[in-house]
């Protein structure tokens, strides 16, 4: 029998192509905590990537130079890289249109934003079925396909159908919506059956998970539960299967020791010295309507209105990473928030200070822990996530253990951060006024016990950690079939840094 190997299954694959200004073709590092997390067992044990390369890109390479590039990545990353080809029809009706027209607003409970046109579910099947093909056609029975996010739901359903036998998990990294929300979903029995066809399904939290239970419950006849903690069985008439609650977190490390290097404390102070005499408020987000930037903007604005003593000391630095903008939704929101934006500091600038420094584009990962560190208060209020990486990138780049926290409760990431942040309701502009109003009258005492809290439960649960929970989970019944997951024992920071992987700008 050959050696298993851990086969990494997402939309992109971790390299992305650009072109310069002569118009000739380069590769670049993907981004992301799941690419530094897997990366390394992937090249310790010769795993595979597959994914797409092509999203953004109005034209691909020609094959030869495109392969040229795959070897260079692979190269570059230590295991190989397998990409997925799709039509143009594909990528506009399967990823612009029933991943992120109806999938991405749905599973955030944004019902009313879904386009739900019929055209979009043949393009999602047929773009699934070739994931599926790149599985086949690349693994062996004896490998684990870990199978990412919500644009690949139906890849285990496709393996089947191709005659495949293949050990698969799924993990779903955006929320996953109540039975009242979930059931609007034209194809809800169809993605449902999808997912049971897994051997393993993670969400990011129990909530996610109890989600899916009631879902599978009401809709589904025959399935029993078994079991308690993190991880339960689900018992169909035709199979079993694990589902359990996996937060994803990121590399505590790799943030902590970049705030403590030179160039990025130098940095800092260069951001402190032009803002001085005053508390930095501090939210970065991609530009999506599940993030909340107007009801945010809005909520600083009560803040003024309120406590007018809040004018001159506190400035909002407000960073939007560019997204989506084909698709309409996304254009309206970027016209929203510079029209908020606008009129915010025309109404209230004074000499000598602007109320919002507005920021529209990407940060490197120095420069995005520069304003972590100048920042006394991160304003991190989404509508609905998944997680929310920002939050615990924040707590770990705070390494004199002060700032303060703003954190939605609907975010992923306020079930572990609980005991530190101030949780507040995005909807309730008032009460995120209050905690803006709080935080920056907070003493340094209670500053230091929360971040202290919260830095110690990102430390302990990091992005390896996740990695190893889930794995263990797929692959519990035999460890010993599957050598990969020996590498989450020892080394796995020293064998994680490659300058490879720690060069991308924000992308969450």
């Amino acid at each position: 029998m050959s050696e298993a190997r851990l086969v990494v299954l997402s939309n992109r694959l971790p390299i992305v192509l650009t072109t310069d200004s002569k118009k000739k073709w380069k590769i670049g590092p993907g981004s992301g905590g799941l690419v530094t997390a897997l990366g390394p067992v992937l090249r310790d044990r010769g795993g595979i990537w597959i994914g797409w390369l092509g999203a953004g890109l109005k034209e691909l390479p020609e094959d030869t130079t495109r392969e040229a590039l795959l070897q260079e990545g692979a190269s570059e990353t230590g295991y190989a890289l397998k990409p997925v080809d799709l039509t143009r029809e594909e990528v506009r009706d399967y990823y612009f249109g029933f991943s992120n027209e109806i999938l991405w607003p749905l599973f955030h409970d944004l019902p009313s934003l879904c386009n739900f046109d019929p055209s979009f579910w043949p393009a999602y099947v047929s773009a699934n079925r070739r994931f599926a093909e790149a599985v086949l056609d690349n693994t062996c029975e004896e490998d684990f396909v870990w199978v990412h996010d919500y644009q690949l739901i139906l890849v285990a359903a496709e393996l089947k159908r191709l005659g495949a036998k293949r050990r698969t998990g799924f993990f779903l990294h955006i929320p996953f919506p109540p039975l009242d929300v979930f059931i609007r979903l034209p194809w809800r029995f169809q993605v449902l059956d999808a997912l049971l066809r897994y051997d393993l399904v993670g969400f990011q939290t129990e909530r996610d998970r109890r989600n899916f239970i009631d879902c599978v419950r009401s809709l589904t006849s025959g399935v029993r539960v078994v079991g308690h903690g993190h991880v339960c069985k689900l018992l169909t008439p035709e199979r079993e299967l694990r589902v359990g609650s996996f937060p994803i977190s990121i590399d505590f490390q790799e943030f902590a020791g970049l705030a403590k290097r030179p160039g990025v404390i130098g940095q800092t102070k260069l951001i402190r010295d032009n803002l001085p005499n005053r508390k930095l408020l501090f939210g970065v987000d991609r530009l999506d309507y599940t993030k909340g930037i107007p009801n945010r903007l809005k909520a600083f604005v009560n803040a003024l209105e309120r406590y007018p003593e809040l004018r001159r000391r506190i400035t909002l630095i407000q960073v939007v990473v560019p997204s989506r903008e084909s698709i309409s939704e996304y254009k309206a929101l970027k016209q929203d928030i510079h029209r908020l934006v606008g009129e915010i500091n025309g109404r209230y600038t004074q000499v000598g200070w602007t109320p919002i420094i507005y920021i529209c584009g990407s940060l490197s990962r120095p420069e995005l822990v520069s304003y972590y560190q100048a920042c006394e208060i991160a304003l991190i209020t989404p509508l609905k996530d998944g997680m929310n990486l920002v939050a615990k990138e924040y707590c770990a780049s705070r390494v004199k253990y002060d700032g303060v926290l703003i954190l939605s409760e609907f975010a992923g990431a306020a079930s572990s951060l609980q005991g530190g942040a101030l949780l507040v309701n995005p909807y309730d502009v008032e009460g995120v006024a209050d905690a803006i109003h709080r935080a920056a009258n907070m003493d340094s005492d209670e500053k230091r016990r929360r971040m202290k809290l919260m830095r110690h439960s990102v430390r302990k649960n990091d992005i390896f950690r996740w990695v190893s929970s889930f794995l263990k989970a797929g692959v519990t019944d035999d460890l010993a079939q599957f050598p990969f997951m020996e590498f989450f024992v020892p080394r796995r920071k020293q064998e994680a840094d490659s300058s490879f992987f720690h060069q991308s700008p924000l992308q969450h």
